[in-house]
């Protein structure tokens, strides 16, 4: 499954405009995944952003943040990276470990949970982490290193090997690849992977609990989309999200 999306770079101004919400509600310097493929679907993004826009500013989602960090193995990196590709799994890390709340939740009041009717408990933003290079595009990168890439999504299992956008971004470190797969590929054969996603797919279920009495829907999800966006978020983030959570434990745990 590939899942169609508006590049930051493409977005038109009322896209840009909920992108640079999203970006400063997370404090991170990219847009993930889930919610470019959202924008290429009408209402979607506004309804989605709407909705969980108060959530953001939730105590419980930074507490949350804190939670699943603490689930990451116990020992050192998987894999020594470089400095500045350190950095670029801290920006994932934070970003993943938003969205396994945030899109859990919206996932619930999709599928007809109660929202609203909470007492906020807003806390500052938090502050923005320093911008990475822009991400570059599959077609763009060098044919060995594409191939890497792709090698690395496809430990997934998905058909079509949708590619997390936190691999695309190491490809701007080429040399680490290899061995970043070869390192994954033992820990999805051992089920490591795995069990960490699990765990940590059952703490983000607490803490979306907590998110829905803030969250304040715009009226009914756009009903056209609703099936289509449902099957994404069994996907998004019932697996890649909560896969590429667990791999940016084991490389930058806490």
């Amino acid at each position: 499954m590939r899942f169609a999306e508006v590049h930051e770079g493409d977005a038109p101004p009322p896209i840009a405009a909920i992108y640079a919400g999203l970006r400063e509600a997370a404090g991170i310097p990219v847009v993930n995944l889930i919610w470019r493929h959202f924008a290429t679907m009408p209402g979607v993004l506004e309804w989605a952003w709407a909705a969980a826009r108060p959530a953001f500013a939730e105590r419980s989602l930074d507490e949350g943040r804190a939670a699943l960090g603490r689930l990451a193995p116990a020992g050192g990196p998987l894999l020594d990276l470089p400095e500045e590709a350190r950095q670029a799994v801290a920006i994932y890390n934070r970003g993943n470990r938003t969205n396994l709340q945030i899109l859990t939740a919206l996932r619930l009041a999709i599928a007809g949970a109660a929202t609203g009717g909470g007492r906020p408990d807003p806390v500052p933003c938090p502050p923005m982490l320093p911008a990475l290079p822009p991400q570059p595009r599959i077609e763009a990168l060098p044919p060995r290193v594409a191939a890497t890439v792709r090698a690395l999504a496809a430990l997934h299992g998905m058909e079509g090997a949708q590619i997390p956008s936190l691999y695309l971004h190491l490809a701007l470190w080429p040399d680490a690849l290899p061995p970043l797969r070869e390192a994954l590929a033992r820990r999805f054969g051992t089920g490591g992977v795995a069990a960490l996603r699990d765990a940590l797919l059952a703490e983000a279920g607490r803490r979306a609990d907590r998110l829905l009495p803030v969250m304040t829907p715009p009226g009914p999800f756009p009903p056209a989309h609703r099936d289509a966006v449902l099957a994404v978020l069994a996907v998004f983030p019932g697996k890649l999200i909560a896969e590429m959570t667990a791999i940016g434990a084991m490389l930058l745990p806490e």
